[in-house]
């Protein structure tokens, strides 16, 4: 099944990006990282994230990890959304700590390393990889009629007779 056609709920996003349901919260609610596939309407309806939310979730919780400010991070997440997150997964995201630089030449790199600067770098590559491992493991929705689609995990019986109920 395409990754266009699955969503995933707040607690997988969460799981699959290594954050708190707390900060998801309040990145959503702040416009940080939005749920493009079905935001929360009052209380009690569940946000919908795409594979492509729960890669730049994972992005932005690497940034903070490495002392990026809120705001600069807010800043790049900006230019990705502008630039249409296409060929996200070639992407190197460079930071001094004070700006996010978007790299997708071995000599743009190169060209930032030559300042002198300490620098530090996400291959987006990488964290795409890693929340589709993630996501593998995980539960699911089908957007087009929220059937729950069963991770790769064997163990899980409560999921495959939830399905069958439906």
């Amino acid at each position: 099944m395409a990754t266009e056609e699955i969503g995933y709920r707040g607690p997988t996003a969460c799981a699959a990006a290594g954050i708190t349901y707390r900060q998801l919260d309040y990145w959503a609610r702040t416009g940080l990282v939005e749920p493009s596939v079905r935001p929360a309407h009052g209380s009690g309806t569940q946000r919908l994230y795409s594979f492509r939310d729960v890669v730049v979730l994972k992005i932005v919780k690497r940034f903070l990890d490495t002392g990026v400010s809120l705001q600069n991070i807010r800043t790049a997440v900006q230019h990705l959304r502008e630039r249409g997150f296409s060929d996200l997964e070639r992407m190197t995201l460079m930071s001094d700590g004070a700006t996010v630089y978007e790299c997708t030449s071995p000599d743009e790199v190169h060209a930032l390393l030559q300042g002198g600067q300490g620098v530090f770098g996400i291959a987006v590559g990488v964290v795409w990889r890693d929340v589709e491992s993630a996501l593998s493991q995980l539960h699911g929705e089908r957007v087009d009629t929220g059937e729950t689609l069963i991770g790769h995990n064997p163990m899980d019986e409560l999921a495959r007779r939830r399905n069958r109920a439906v």
